[in-house]
C-alpha cells in the first residue's frame, strides 16, 4: 500500500523524476509550494504554505547517494523491529497475547519522545502539545492497565 500511495503521489507531483536528479526542481513562479498541508499535519495550525518566490523556490544540490543510503537504513530498521518482536514474543509464554499491544504502544511513545526530542513539533501550538502529551499518557497508562492485567492473570 506504501509503494502504491508513493506512485500516486509521483504521479500527481510529476515528481518522479527527481529520484534520479541531482539538483532540486525549481518550481514555476506562479505555483505556490505546499510544504506540509493541514491533513498530513496533526493539526491545522502545522499547515505552512511557502509563496513562489519565497526561500524554498530555488534549487540547490540534492545529496541522492545519501538519500537513497538513509533510505536502505530505514528499511532494514524497519524489518528488524518485526525480526525482533517476533523473538521477543516466543518469550512471552501464555501472556503472548499481550504482545502486538506493547510493541505498537512502544512505537508511538518512543517516536514521539524522539520527535520533540529533536524538535519536530517547534512552532506547534500549545493545544497541539497538550494534546500529543494527553495521548502518550493515555498509551502509558494503557500500558500499565494491560501489565497489571497479565499480572492478575498469572495468579499474584
Amino acid at each position: 500500500m506504501n509503494f502504491v500511495w508513493c506512485v500516486f503521489l509521483n504521479v500527481k507531483n510529476r515528481s518522479g523524476g527527481e529520484y534520479f536528479r541531482s539538483e532540486g526542481r525549481r518550481s514555476a513562479p506562479d505555483r505556490e509550494i505546499i510544504i506540509e498541508t493541514a491533513i498530513d499535519a496533526p493539526g491545522e495550525e502545522m499547515a505552512k504554505h511557502i509563496p513562489a518566490g519565497g526561500k524554498r523556490s530555488g534549487a540547490g544540490h540534492v545529496p541522492i547517494l545519501a538519500n537513497y543510503l538513509f533510505s536502505a537504513l530505514a528499511g532494514a530498521i524497519w524489518y528488524l523491529q518485526f525480526f525482533f518482536y517476533t523473538m521477543g514474543e516466543t518469550q512471552m509464554g501464555r501472556f503472548g497475547f499481550a504482545s502486538w499491544t506493547l510493541h505498537m504502544a512502544s512505537i508511538i511513545i518512543f517516536s514521539t519522545l524522539w520527535g520533540w526530542y529533536f524538535h519536530e513539533w517547534k512552532g506547534a501550538s500549545r493545544k497541539t502539545h497538550r494534546l500529543i502529551a494527553a495521548g502518550i499518557a493515555l498509551l502509558v497508562l494503557s500500558t500499565i492497565v494491560i501489565g497489571a492485567g497479565t499480572w492478575l492473570k498469572g495468579g499474584h
